[in-house]
Formats: C-alpha cells, structure tokens, sequence
C-alpha cells in the first residue's frame, strides 16, 4: 500500500512539476464553472512565430521578418457539458467582423475579430461574450511551434487523404494517397492550409473556401489528434508530451492541473467521431477600408448559438455589425410558447469545387428552436484513420 501511495503521489508531483512549466496566462474577465454545469473554453490559435528556426521559420515568414506580433489566426470555442459528457466546437473565422470594445483609435468602431489579440488573450474573450454572449471560462492559446510539438510528442497523427493534396503557400505537400503519418511541419501547413488542392483525374483542383476550409480540416486534425492521444498509456510518451507542452502552449492561470486530470478523466472514452463541430454563420461583404471581410449572417447566427450554448448564453452588449452600414442585430431569445421561421445556413462544396452557402427557410416547433446541423464532410479533405 506504501509503494502504491508513493508512485501515485510521486506521480501526481511529477505532473504538477511538468504543469508548472507550462506559461499562465491572466485572463481578465473570465466566468468560474458552477459545478457539473456546462462551461466554455476559448481556443485561440495564434500565429505567433516564437520559438520557430530552420526550415520551419523559413516557410512561416519568421526568418524574414514577416507577419511579426502575433492574430488570432484561429478561433475556436470548446463548450463542454460534464453531465452528459459532450463537446461541441464552435469555430469563429477570424475575418469575422465584430464590434471593438477597445483601440477603436487605431482599428475603427468595427474590425476583424483577429484584431483583438494583438495585446493579449483578454480582449479577445472579452470581445467574443460582447458580441456573441458567450460566457468563457478557460482559454488556451496554440502557437505554431505549439502544434508541431504537440503532434510530434504524440508520435504525429494519422490522417486519410482521398487524393494527393498541397499549398503551395502553407508549405502542405503530400505527394499520395491514402493513411498517412502527418507530423513536424507538415502538421502544421496542414492546419494553416487556406488555399489547399488536390489531384483528382489528372488535374489539381482548389478549395475555395479559404477559411471555412482551413476550420474543416482543423476540426479533423484535432480528432486525429484526440484518437492519437487516447491510445498513449507510455509513461515516456506522456513525459514527452508534458515536456514539449510548455513551448508553444499556454493557459489562463485558473485553470489547475486537478481540473485537466478531472477532464482528463472524464472524456478520455469520447469519441472524436462524436464531436459536433459548428462554424459561425457568415456571409462575405465589406464595411469601410477592411476590404474582403465577413459579415455575420442573421437570423442563422443566432439560431446557431442558441443551438449550441442555450440557456447559458447571454444578451449580447456590443453586438456585430451585419451589414457594411453597421447595424446590428436584434437579440432575440427564442420563445417557448411561439413558433419562428428559422433560416440554417449551410456550406455546400459540390465536386466541382464551387462554393456556395444555401439558406433553407423551415418553421420549427415550439419544442425547437433551431435544424442547424453540424458541419458535413468535404470528400476532398483528409479526415483520421487507422493504418493497416
């Protein structure tokens, strides 16, 4: 019983150690968890280039001195429900324009979402709950170099590509088909991909869904990334892991080890294949000198995120513009007694690569307050898998 106690205690003070090296943010603003109630991780992917030489700081610009500070390239919000043992992720794109709350001198009454990273991991939760009405409660920042350590502590991650895929501007080369093992850089180009192609009959073909894209085959990293994970019992692999953690990963100083281990606990039976995974409905448009940005779309955003988040969701304070002369929308909660017309937005990416986004009206039941259904697959797009 001795010995026993002594491992586990032992271990538990290796892992707090491992957890201490891990850079804290102090996120202000942010809402404590009330017990086994849903609560709501902000997931912010930065695109930071510390801690990156070679070849990799070559590919991303930071040998060169471009793209210096850090935007939140992604986005992501994990609402994680303890009761019922789900997580949905609600992805944000970040040309998303919002309503600032702060350096309204230097960026305009309104800009892109990405904007508000620029200091720090405050103003961009705050900015989210401002204008969406979502509550946060952790958040955790992923830099480049956080990624590709990530993927490489987990001995990479195994990902099924339909065709021969490329981009030429994230640096994503994969010359065939079929389970392939992604680590290093090209774990990385594959997540940044915005401009990803594939060979199919003789010819490449693009995705010109940019972002919407890029949020498509982040999602399916990430499951491959959980699948990956869930297998590793090694003590060295899960040292490995801790030890690589603290260079490109980065939480808020409320969150404790006791909780990860908690959650750890809890989902490590979860399904990736289970994941619901949403992205906020939006529409292309213009507003002031911001040039090609994106406009939320009404009354699908809102559906959207009472789907999601439902009672937890809050009334927004400075809500986003939804047209290029600012107006906002109207927050209205859906009434239980009252049946509304609901528009769902939805991506449709046909086999001849056009894009299109479709809005189907439906009236629900008073019992339903929204047919928004998940995100679906794109044919052309890796997704996990398990080599033969």
């Amino acid at each position: 019983m001795l010995v026993i106690v002594l491992l586990f205690g032992g271990g538990y003070l290796y892992a707090n150690w491992r957890f201490s090296q891990i850079p804290k943010l102090n996120v202000v603003g942010e809402v404590a968890r009330v017990g086994n109630q849903p609560f709501n991780v902000l997931e912010i992917g930065s695109d930071s280039r510390a801690g990156l030489s070679g070849y990799v700081a070559a590919q991303t610009g930071a040998s060169t001195g471009q793209a210096g500070g850090q935007r939140s390239d992604v986005v992501k919000i994990m609402h994680i429900d303890p009761g019922k043992g789900t997580i949905t992720v609600l992805s944000i794109p970040r040309d998303t324009v919002t309503t600032l709350l702060a350096n309204q001198g230097l960026y305009g009454k309104a800009n892109r979402l990405n904007v508000n990273f620029g200091t720090g991991p405050s103003l961009l939760a705050q900015t989210i709950t401002a204008n969406f009405g979502i509550p946060i409660s952790h958040v955790v920042v992923v830099s480049f170099a956080g990624i590709i350590n990530a993927a490489n502590a987990i001995g990479g991650v195994y990902m099924n590509f339909p065709y021969p895929a490329r981009d030429a501007k994230s640096g994503l080369n994969n010359p065939h088909a079929g389970c392939q093992l992604v680590t290093n850089f090209q774990a990385l180009a594959l997540v940044r991909s915005r401009h990803y192609e594939w060979f199919q009959n003789g010819i490449w073909k693009s995705d010109v869904t940019s972002d919407y894209g890029r949020i498509y085959r982040q999602n399916e990293f990430i499951k491959g990334m959980i699948t990956r994970a869930k297998g590793i019992y090694n003590p060295f692999t899960l040292n490995s892991l801790l030890s690589k953690l603290p260079a490109g990963v980065a939480f808020d100083s409320h969150f404790s080890l006791g909780e990860l281990i908690g959650l750890g606990t809890k989902f490590h039976s979860i399904d990736p294949a289970n994941l619901l995974t949403y992205t906020l409905p939006t529409t292309p448009g213009t507003y002031g000198n911001l040039g090609s940005i994106l406009l939320v779309q009404e009354p699908a955003m809102q559906q959207m995120l009472f789907k999601i988040f439902g009672s937890q969701l809050e009334r927004p304070t400075n809500p986003p513009p939804v047209n290029s002369a600012g107006a906002t929308p109207s927050w209205t909660i859906p009434s239980a007694t009252t049946s509304t017309t609901v528009k769902t937005s939805s991506i449709v990416v046909p086999s001849n690569g056009s894009f299109l986004v479709n809005l189907a009206s439906s009236t629900s039941t008073p019992t339903t307050t929204t047919t928004i259904a998940p995100e679906g697959d794109q044919y052309f797009d890796p997704s996990p898998c398990t080599p033969k």
